[in-house]
């Protein structure tokens, strides 16, 4: 009786509902009990689904913001930011420049993604002052959906940088002081262009030293002007706007979270998740459910968010807890959202919110090529999705050599910077590499300056302070496959024009 119940059962059950390696093997052994062929067992795997819906969702959004904010071509769109669409990631980009399953609406500034099936397309829509917001599945960009997408409150008030000196504004009179070796300089911008890698594309290299632009060199096809994502770099763009606000007293860094964790349950008071502060959470150290650590990223979590017209906080909050707080050190997009959604917890309304970035941060940076994206509910996709140039992360990291002073004010305190650059405690943290939202030389390293720190971004997006030798390093890249271009290793390069 059991053998034909579970020759009944097992063709049906769903791979989904297996959960554990355990379950698994349970399965297969009642497979093989019962009698019935492997092959006549239905797998329905939910990831196939969700891969198929991020794929379409990571072309909208690359070409949607290739065409609409960076102002490339689509054949450049296609050749360069699609390149990271390879595989075995991906399957290769839906069609070429010259056609595919996919439509381009420059009146709207949209991308749709999937046209052969509509019910499952993905579309992106341009908004002025944010950049692309990716609309959930089987939505076709209209009018009125844009009509109801964010709207930055200052998008008709374009800060202009042209006529102003470097650094607050785009005037720059390149020149190298005798200190300097030219030719040694020449040889790591050589370094960083011709790679030995064709998975390694470096497509901008600025150094700034003293204050002063010493080398600034685009590929073809890229100037001064042309904003790219910056990948995990906007994390680091992110805990500035959070010491802001610690400074000033308004969000404490050891206190807990202001989150209404989900779901919503009686006593949320006695939550567990009540514990993570702050702190916690921009180590890397929440104690929540891991979920991009373990190659989910393209399948499930912050990817639905950053791809497929997800929410960025509502996965975030559900996450359970399943370690110490403070005790792990887990690299995950999750803890930069919840940091981030503590901030619109605090300002209240939309306009406080979207305008804080750049009242507080891009203007008085001279941060006019710099667009923050917000998902489709308003909330900063600030772990990832922002569009910037190299000169404007030059002036980011200025701010920070500088010891947050920028032109006579302070913008972030000592203490923060001191904060961010301090390895994160957890006992995972290996090598000492992770700080406060920004990267940390390795304690392993004996051929770079210990006091260097790095922002960090998928695809080779780096902005690197040396203090003790009054440096700023940009390079912005569009790697794909193994990628592995090193910011250290470049660090180690430029230094040599200065011995």
């Amino acid at each position: 009786m059991i053998k034909n119940l579970i020759r009944k059962v097992i063709p049906g059950l769903a791979i989904s509902l297996i959960r554990t390696r355990q379950r698994r093997y349970l399965l297969a052994m009642m497979i093989a009990l019962s009698g019935v062929p492997i092959s006549s067992v239905t797998w329905a795997d939910w990831r196939a689904t969700n891969q198929n819906m991020i794929h379409k969702g990571v072309q909208a959004v690359l070409m949607c913001n290739g065409l609409f904010t960076s102002h490339r071509s689509l054949t450049q769109v296609f050749d360069q930011e699609l390149a990271y669409l390879a595989p075995p990631r991906f399957e290769p980009p839906l069609g070429h420049a010259g056609a595919g399953p996919y439509s381009i609406n420059h009146q709207l500034k949209s991308v749709t993604i999937g046209t052969n099936a509509p019910a499952t397309s993905v579309s992106a829509v341009f908004s002025e002052g944010f950049g692309c917001i990716v609309l959930p599945p089987g939505t076709l960009p209209t009018i009125k959906v844009k009509n109801n997408l964010p709207l930055h409150p200052m998008a008709d008030k374009p800060l202009e940088a042209s006529h102003r000196p470097w650094p607050e504004g785009d005037l720059v009179t390149p020149s190298i002081p005798d200190a300097v070796d030219r030719d040694a300089l020449a040889r790591a911008a050589n370094w960083s262009f011709q790679r030995p890698s064709a998975e390694q594309v470096t497509i901008s290299l600025l150094v700034v030293y003293k204050g002063q632009i010493i080398l600034e060199q685009y590929a073809e096809g890229f100037d001064q002007t042309t904003r790219t994502r910056t990948w995990s770099t906007a994390k680091s763009i992110a805990v500035t706007l959070l010491g802001m606000l610690v400074d000033a007293g308004e969000l404490a860094l050891d206190s807990p979270l202001a989150i209404d964790w989900l779901p919503e349950i009686a006593a949320p008071e006695l939550d567990p998740r009540n514990k993570i502060s702050l702190r916690h959470v921009l180590n890397m150290s929440s104690g929540l459910d891991p979920v991009d650590s373990l190659g989910q990223e393209y399948i499930s979590g912050s990817g639905l968010a950053y791809w497929a017209g997800d929410s960025t906080v509502e996965g975030a909050r559900r996450r359970g807890l399943v370690r110490q707080p403070g005790g792990y050190w887990d690299y995950e997009n999750y803890d930069t959202l919840l940091a981030v959604y503590a901030i619109r917890k605090l300002l209240g309304s939309d306009e406080s919110y979207w305008s804080f970035p750049r009242q507080r941060l891009l203007d008085p940076l001279g941060m006019a090529s710099t667009l923050l994206s917000v998902d489709r509910f308003g909330d900063f996709v600030l772990s990832s999705q922002v569009y910037t140039n190299a000169r404007d992360l030059a002036r980011f990291g200025l701010l920070y050599l500088n010891s947050g002073v920028w032109s006579g004010q302070r913008l972030i305190s000592e203490a923060w910077i001191e904060f961010v650059r301090t390895p994160a405690p957890a006992a995972t943290n290996r090598d000492g590499r992770y700080g406060g939202h920004w990267w940390l030389v390795p304690t392993s390293r004996t051929d770079v300056p210990k006091d260097a720190y790095a922002t960090a971004g998928n695809r080779g997006q780096y902005v690197i302070v040396v203090p003790s030798k009054d440096l700023v390093i940009v390079r912005r890249g569009l790697d794909y496959g193994r990628q592995g271009f090193d910011q250290w290793d470049l660090l180690r390069e430029v230094l040599k024009a200065f011995l």
